[in-house]
């Protein structure tokens, strides 16, 4: 009887101890090792490629080139912060492949500074792709401004899109003082980050559906008056549509759905530990970034070829390889920036 007392009490002791091994996180699985090394080395390669075409966009003069070595930066810049981010070992910016809180300045948390600087990273790297689709927004709203409204008083597009990537630029950096000033953790900052992404996305959804139909519409018009076609550049503006869009509601779902578990989580237990499992963090990471790769394909796909060619039609107006003629412009410098506008 002595004996199957000590026993039946060695039992919750056993199980207890079974339960916290089956807890205890692996640094980094396999699995994620070597999807990183994939991810970083998709992105490397979209980052020579956009260095390449930048580096021979920015030999042709004009203002048409200036819009395309723009985007060509762009491309750049997010593959490279990205490349950065999967080449470096996990295990380097924290002890832990899944994120867990930490607070600024704890010396019990050595790896708080990691953490923060990988954050930072990340954070400037989705900024830098937003920016793509935010400068065709920008040029978009531009000449679709001066089509519908010819009387309407027009600013320059690229100081509307500097104004809208400083104002998502000072959230950033809003967010990280925060961190800093201890007013909240490192879960914090992931939390503002996806909500600030989500509404981002949901508003670059409406508007490239907008935007699209009205373009759709112009370009349409303009081929009646100078009866031709403009099919190529239709399905051009589709493309962009369709894919923008999956690209856009994608992560719209996967920051969302991110955003409303950690609420959900932190305010049943005080933190969202129990979201970031490896299974979830991975399958978020994969489709966050396999998403990113796509679009960056894409754009560097339409960029390939010279964007006054796929208009048809030279900076000064006049017929090009298209074989038709542009509608005379009454602003003289339209030419040079509507042409790489209505080719996107």
């Amino acid at each position: 009887m002595d004996q199957m007392q000590t026993t039946m009490a060695a039992v919750p002791q056993y199980l207890s101890r079974l339960l916290q091994e089956n807890t205890i996180q692996v640094p980094e699985t396999s699995f994620e090792f070597y999807s990183d090394a994939i991810l970083g080395f998709a992105f490397l390669v979209t980052a020579i490629v956009a260095a390449k075409r930048m580096s021979s966009s920015r030999s042709q003069g004009g203002a048409e080139t200036t819009v395309v070595t723009a985007f060509y930066s762009l491309i750049l810049l997010t593959a490279s912060l990205r490349t950065i981010w999967f080449v470096v070992p996990g295990t380097v910016w924290s002890t832990n492949y899944t994120p867990h809180a930490v607070m600024a300045f704890d010396p019990a948390q050595p790896d708080w500074l990691m953490q923060f600087l990988e954050l930072i990273l990340v954070s400037a790297g989705s900024l830098c792709l937003f920016s793509i689709f935010i400068l065709i927004l920008v040029y978009w709203a531009d000449i679709l401004k001066k089509y519908f409204y010819p009387g309407a008083r027009r600013s320059k597009p690229m100081v509307t899109f500097l104004v809208l990537v400083a104002v998502l630029l000072a959230i950033q950096i809003l967010n990280a003082t925060l961190f800093l000033f201890r007013d909240y953790s490192t879960e914090g900052m992931i939390l503002v980050n996806s909500v600030t992404l989500s509404l981002v996305s949901i508003v670059c959804v409406c508007e490239i559906t907008i935007f699209s139909h009205r373009f759709r519409t112009v370009l349409k018009t303009l081929g009646a008056i100078n009866q031709v076609s403009t099919e190529s550049q239709v399905k051009r503006i589709v493309w962009i549509t369709v894919t923008g869009n999956l690209f856009f509601l994608t992560r719209a779902f996967l920051e969302i759905a991110l955003t409303s578990m950690m609420l959900v989580y932190w305010h049943k237990h005080g933190t969202v530990a129990e979201i970031f499992s490896h299974t979830m963090w991975d399958t978020y990471i994969l489709l966050k970034h396999a998403s990113e790769l796509a679009i960056l394909g894409l754009m560097l796909y339409i960029l390939q070829s010279r964007f006054t060619t796929n208009a048809g039609f030279d900076g000064a107006g006049k017929e090009g390889n298209g074989g038709y003629e542009r509608v005379p412009d009454t602003d003289p410098d339209a030419a040079a920036t509507d042409a790489p506008t209505l080719s996107v």
